[in-house]
């Protein structure tokens, strides 16, 4: 939507200076760089591409911590608050909301614009702000404050996805995309996991549920610690993967992926992408919010059981994100989601007739299985996109905007009926999301096995395939041996040329 100016002409991407990689690892301290330049980072290596996917990375852990954290923090003040399920729907929505809103317009312009180091800043001081915000919300005890301060939270948060997902599916080589972002995501899981049971067994242990003061105060820590870590992404090392970069990235495999230019309204595997994802996220936070509720209903225990149920589960789709990264490996990524959605679809279907203790288990083996979903319709949405990525890149964040519809009306079914009925809503969800992973291995198979096999990135005896300094040494040596091809026939048409003398 903003920022379309900022997006390259592939005709003026080919007759621009190639730059090698090495330029773009000494550039990476540049505070600004612009989105139609080529920069090298096309062919980044992985030795490259470590320690600033290593940055993004601990980045994806602390803000899953931190999120794991929000979760424990918004149950105080709706405790304390007195606040409703109808009303706690609400919360979701301002967070959520902020998704549709920033990666479209600001979220995404700023990282066309400015790139990644700088939307990395933005977002972290959003998120710090927001987190601010919390303080006169507890003080005054204002329900709209807290809404508002999520959505300021959910702003940050969104404006970060909008940068970290695609720098770190492409900061590499291409062939690694999908298991970067898996790998990365792995850890953010891991923080939301550990979050809520720092917070109940340190925190706010031996706390009365209607003081907010801890809470105020582990808000303001937040706040400092996201400001000092904008601080350190200024300084950090952050290589800039242009528009630029990425079509000539394109095109450089356009040999194994059939890849064509074409203009953004074409983009169709994108949209379903975005479609799939909208669905995706809803499914699986109208999972997640009832999951407890779910829990108690089924086995007859207490909310509190039920949350260390929720705990098993959470840790179950951490695990499931290291496992599928370990996969990736070795089975195409686009088989992967195609077995995970199916493995969803029939666990979440089995958890609507399972009762008991059997019933908790059928739920958490469903949130085994969502692990790898969101970051794999990502990698592969994007994939071919070319000049187009970051912009794309932004919309699929956007579609995480779904989590502000499917809980609501999850929470209504189960209202009118039970929490098992209403498991119908989330299967509706995964089943528009499972159309996605048919549609990829039935017209986007060359395409996504072209990307996987090319060597982009790597070593060859005449250094990084991709890279600018690789290309013009093969020329030159293409050039010799055409030399000494042209030099022998004119011996030979002299009489001189025979047997090598």
């Amino acid at each position: 939507m903003f920022g379309k100016k900022e997006e390259p002409e592939v005709s003026d991407v080919m007759t621009q200076r190639r730059p090698s990689n090495v330029d773009a690892i000494n550039q990476q301290y540049r505070r600004s760089i612009s989105n139609t330049g080529l920069t090298g980072a096309s062919a980044l290596t992985v030795k490259q591409s470590i320690i600033p996917i290593t940055l993004v990375t601990l980045l994806f852990f602390l803000w899953g911590f931190a999120y794991g954290l929000l979760d424990v923090l918004n149950a105080k003040f709706q405790n304390s608050l007195n606040i409703t399920a109808a009303k706690a729907g609400g919360l979701q929505g301002a967070y959520f909301g902020a998704y549709l809103i920033g990666p479209p317009t600001y979220s995404g312009w700023i990282v066309r614009k400015f790139g990644y180091r700088w939307t990395f800043i933005t977002g972290l001081c959003i998120y710090g702000v927001g987190a601010l915000m919390f303080w006169p919300s507890a003080v005054k005890r204002s329900f709209a404050g807290f809404c508002g301060s999520l959505f300021i939270v959910g702003s940050g948060l969104s404006t970060l996805e909008t940068s970290a997902n695609p720098f770190i599916a492409t900061c590499g080589p291409p062939r690694l995309a999908e298991f970067r972002l898996e790998l990365s995501q792995s850890f953010q899981a891991v923080g939301s996991v550990i979050a809520p049971l720092l917070a109940s067994r340190v925190f706010f242990k031996n706390t009365d549920p209607k003081d907010l003061t801890n809470v105020q105060w582990t808000y303001l820590g937040i706040a400092a610690f996201v400001f000092l870590l904008s601080v350190v992404f200024y300084f950090s090392p952050i290589p800039e993967v242009t528009d630029a970069d990425m079509a000539l990235q394109a095109e450089q495999s356009s040999g194994l992926t059939g890849y064509v230019d074409r203009p953004m309204r074409k983009q169709y595997k994108l949209f379903f992408g975005v479609a799939a994802q909208f669905c995706y996220v809803g499914a699986q936070v109208g999972v997640a919010s009832q999951f407890i509720k779910y829990s108690v209903e089924s086995a007859g225990i207490s909310d509190s059981a039920g949350s260390d149920r929720y705990a098993i589960a959470q840790g179950l789709f951490a695990i499931g994100r290291f496992f599928a990264a370990g996969c990736m490996m070795y089975i195409k990524p686009r088989w992967i989601l195609m077995f995970f959605m199916t493995m969803i679809m029939i666990f979440i279907a089995a958890s609507m007739g399972a009762w008991g203790e059997s019933g908790v288990a059928t739920l958490s083996i469903v949130l085994f299985f969502e692990s790898c979903i969101f970051p794999t319709i990502f990698t592969l949405s994007i994939r071919g996109l070319g000049r187009h990525t970051k912009r794309g890149s932004s919309w699929i964040v956007a579609s995480v905007s779904g989590g502000a519809l499917f809980p609501s009306i999850t929470g209504l079914v189960a209202d009118h009926k039970n929490y098992h009925i209403a498991m119908v809503i989330p299967l509706v969800g995964f089943l528009v999301a499972f159309a996605f992973p048919i549609y990829l291995n039935t017209f986007c198979a060359r395409e996504l096995d072209g990307f996987r096999e090319t060597k982009i990135g790597y070593h060859d005896e005449d250094g990084t395939i991709g890279d600018a300094e690789y290309e013009e040494r093969r020329a030159s040596i293409i050039d010799a041996e055409k030399g000494v091809g042209e030099k022998g026939i004119l011996h030979e048409e002299k009489g001189i040329y025979s047997n090598g003398s």
